[in-house]
C-alpha cells in the first residue's frame, strides 16, 4: 500500500498489541472467545503468543516487567501496541529526536532488542522491523506449540482495524499534537454524538500509511458522568478502550463467534432496521441476517455503487474494554451513523448494572 502521506518512520500498520492481566484466566478466555489461539511460548518469560489470521496478541505475565506494573494498575486490559516499520533503529532515533520518551524494556540472552516509547496511560509503543533478513521476533523469542497451525484462520478476523484511546477533558489535543509529532500522523475524522446522560467528542487520527487509525474519545456532555468518565475511573487512567478486527464475511465471523460464546452488547431496537431502507436506500444486505446478528450498517448509497461498513460490539469483557468486528465495503468511515445507537446501548448497559447494585 501506498503512503497516502509523508512517513516519517516507516509505518506499516499494527504488529502486534500487549496484554497483561494481574492473574492469568480473563485474558485467555476472552482470546479464545474471539477465535484465536495460543500459537507459541517465549523461549525465557511468562509470555504467550496468540494468533488468528494476521493478528498477533502477546499476553504478558512476566513478573516485574512494564506489562506487570500496567496490571497492577489497571487490571487486565491492553497495555501496549507495536507498530511495523521499515527500519526499526532509525525509526527509534527518529521518535526520540522528535520528543518521544523511551522505555527500557529488560531482553534476556537470545532475544531480540525491540525498542519502545512511552505512550497513552503510560502503555508502551514498541517499533517492529520486519523487513530486515534473517528471523523475525516470533521465530526468535518464542517456541511454536507443537501441532498447532502457525497462522490459524479463527473465525475469520484478518487485521487490526483501528483501536481507540479515552482520554481526560481537555487531552485530546495533547495526544492528537502526539501522535502528528512523533509519527506523522494526521486528523482523519472528527464527530460529536450526544447521548441521554452524556456525549461524546472523537478526532480520529490516521497514521501515513493509512493502516493505523486511532480514535481519540474524550467526554462530551455536562458533568463527567458518562461512559469516558466512567471508563476513565474504572481503568483509573486514560487508556485504549476498543479494539475492532475486520472480517471479509462478518456473518460468518459472528456466527463463529456466538458458538465461541462472544458476548454482545445490546442489539438495537427493531425501529434501526425498519428505518433502514429510508436511511441507506439500495444497500444490498439481507436485513433479516443483519438483525438476527444485531450488525449496524452504516455508510452511503448515493453515487452509485453503496459504501458500506457493517459493524458489531461486544460487552464489556476486559474490565471497560471491548472489542469491535467489522466488515469493511467500501466505507472507510466509522460508524459514524451509527455511534448513536452504539452510544445508546452502552449507555442502557451502564444504567441496568447501576440499577442492580442500587437493587442489592
Amino acid at each position: 500500500m501506498t503512503d497516502l502521506f509523508d512517513n516519517p518512520l516507516g509505518l506499516d500498520g499494527f504488529e502486534f498489541l500487549e496484554f497483561s492481566a494481574p492473574e492469568k484466566g480473563p485474558l485467555e478466555e476472552s482470546f479464545q472467545r474471539m477465535g484465536f489461539t495460543q500459537v507459541a511460548q517465549h523461549r525465557s518469560k511468562d509470555v504467550q503468543l496468540w494468533r488468528q489470521g494476521e493478528i498477533n496478541l502477546i499476553a504478558n505475565y512476566e513478573p516485574r516487567s512494564p506489562a506487570a506494573y500496567f496490571a497492577a494498575e489497571h487490571g487486565a486490559s491492553c497495555c501496549g501496541m507495536a507498530f511495523r516499520v521499515r527500519n526499526a533503529g532509525k525509526a527509534y532515533a527518529l521518535a526520540l529526536k522528535r520528543g518521544a520518551e523511551p522505555v527500557n524494556v529488560n531482553t534476556g540472552p537470545m532475544e531480540l532488542n525491540i525498542p519502545a516509547i512511552r505512550g497513552i496511560g503510560h502503555s508502551l509503543i514498541y517499533l517492529v522491523d520486519r523487513y530486515s533478513e534473517g528471523p523475525n521476533i516470533y521465530d526468535i523469542d518464542f517456541v511454536y506449540e507443537d501441532g498447532v497451525e502457525r497462522t490459524p484462520p479463527g473465525a475469520g478476523f484478518n487485521t487490526i482495524d483501528h483501536l481507540t484511546h479515552n482520554v481526560y477533558a481537555g487531552r485530546t489535543s495533547h495526544w492528537e499534537e502526539f501522535y502528528s509529532r512523533i509519527f506523522g500522523f494526521r486528523e482523519f475524522k472528527q464527530f460529536d454524538v450526544t447521548g441521554e446522560y452524556s456525549g461524546l467528542n472523537t478526532k480520529v487520527m490516521m497514521a501515513p500509511d493509512g493502516k493505523i487509525r486511532i480514535p481519540l474519545n474524550e467526554e462530551g456532555g455536562e458533568g463527567g458522568k458518562g461512559q469516558i468518565a466512567e471508563y476513565l475511573k474504572e481503568f483509573n487512567g486514560e487508556g485504549i478502550q476498543h479494539i475492532a478486527f475486520d472480517s471479509d464475511d462478518l456473518y460468518t465471523s459472528l456466527d463463529s463467534l456466538k458458538q465461541k460464546g462472544t458476548p454482545f452488547a445490546p442489539p438495537p431496537p427493531e425501529t434501526y432496521y425498519e428505518q433502514l431502507a429510508e436511511r441507506l436506500p439500495g444497500h444490498g444486505e439481507p436485513v433479516d441476517k443483519l438483525k438476527e446478528r444485531g450488525i449496524l450498517l452504516d455508510g452511503t448509497t448515493e453515487g452509485g455503487e453503496p459504501q458500506l461498513l457493517m459493524q458489531i460490539f461486544s460487552q464489556l469483557m476486559l474490565g471497560p474494554v471491548f472489542f469491535e468486528f467489522i466488515q469493511r465495503k467500501g466505507d472507510e468511515g466509522f460508524g459514524e451513523g451509527n455511534i448513536t445507537a452504539l452510544f445508546k446501548s452502552i449507555e442502557a448497559d451502564y444504567k441496568r448494572r447501576g440499577e442492580s447494585s442500587a437493587d442489592a
